[in-house]
């Protein structure tokens, strides 16, 4: 197939990159001419603006927006929603927030052009691991990109089949290649959210165990209660055979590897939309949410008092996605 990607940021260019590997066609845009340049030099077809984009494309047109959520997303959907004729669509594949995601396919829909929100997982590994998706839209729009996502996608890999879901009439043979239709526009971008509010919770939970682990060395405890640990190697361990392992724990024992204090990170965590997004959505339907609501103030406060678990959570985010820590 033939689309569209503005944005080539951290996985946006390998998003396109991805793509071209299994034989499809990318144009590409970015406000960074050398991100541009760099996509362009593997393959990709450079537009200067979207308008140049939207005469590259033809008919029918599929614009794929790869940029932050919010305004910046908004201003890029209503831009191309004003140049891209009846039968384009735009698929939304950052972050943004499931109920602008409901309101932009009803407002695009009035013009002819279908909306798609794509919640994408898969960070700065993506190129070779493949990105799992979780997508929002009609039917008929997602059989007819499915193309592109069975590319993005991890594919069976080596990861064991599940037992039981064999012969399932439930069972979307989709979800074991990596991505799944999760349901109507906003679908994809709820489940994508609630994903990365249980990923604070475990990242969490992997802070707090390190600090715990960190302090057993603390002079305030008797002599004989105090273990010079190393935490290098009980991540390590921790990743053969345990019933905690994960890709998590994976980018947490390198992290140690590389500096065992992990003083190249302060500890002063951000966080993006989707675990605020989280609780609001918890709080609405009055499900409890102990663990990812504590995980979030936990955020909060690491840009205050900082902890040895604060920065294990900054060397994680760096890990997947190349994230950075808030500036102190």
């Amino acid at each position: 197939m033939k689309l569209g990607i503005v944005g080539l940021g951290r996985m946006g260019g390998n998003i396109a990159r991805r793509l071209m590997r299994g034989g499809h066609e990318v144009v590409v845009h970015d406000l960074s001419s050398d991100a541009v340049d760099a996509v362009a030099k593997d393959g990709a077809i450079p537009a200067a603006s979207v308008e140049d984009m939207a005469g590259l494309l033809g008919e029918p047109a599929v614009f794929w927006i790869m940029l932050p959520a919010g305004a910046i997303t908004q201003s890029m959907v209503e831009r191309i929603s004003d140049l891209a004729k009846p039968g384009a669509v735009i698929i939304d594949g950052g972050n943004s927030f499931y109920k602008d995601d409901i309101r932009r396919a009803r407002e695009l829909a009035d013009k002819g052009i279908d909306y798609v929100d794509v919640g994408t997982s898969g960070g700065v590994w993506g190129l070779e691991r493949g990105y799992c998706m979780m997508i929002g839209g009609k039917t008929s729009v997602v059989e007819t990109l499915d193309p592109i996502f069975r590319t993005l996608a991890p594919g069976l890999g080596e990861i064991p089949r599940t037992p039981g879901r064999d012969g399932k009439p439930t069972a979307d043979e989709r979800a074991e290649l990596g991505y799944i239709h999760a349901g109507p526009p906003g679908a994809g971008h709820f489940v994508k959210m609630v994903h990365n509010g249980i990923e604070y919770g475990l990242m969490q939970a992997y802070a707090e165990g390190f600090d715990i682990l960190a302090g057993k060395g603390s002079e305030k405890l008797p002599d004989d209660e105090r273990f010079d640990l190393n935490l290098t190697d009980i991540a390590e361990v921790w990743r053969r055979g345990s019933v905690i392992s994960s890709w998590l724990l994976d980018l947490s024992a390198t992290a140690l590897a590389q500096d065992g204090k992990l003083n190249g990170f302060s500890g002063s965590v951000a966080d993006s939309g989707e675990g605020h997004w989280t609780i609001e959505a918890a709080m609405e339907q009055a499900t409890p949410a102990h663990v990812l609501s504590a995980a979030l103030y936990a955020r909060y406060r690491s840009r205050v008092d900082n902890t040895f678990g604060d920065k294990l959570l900054s060397a994680m985010r760096y890990g997947f996605g190349g994230h950075v820590e808030i500036p102190q």
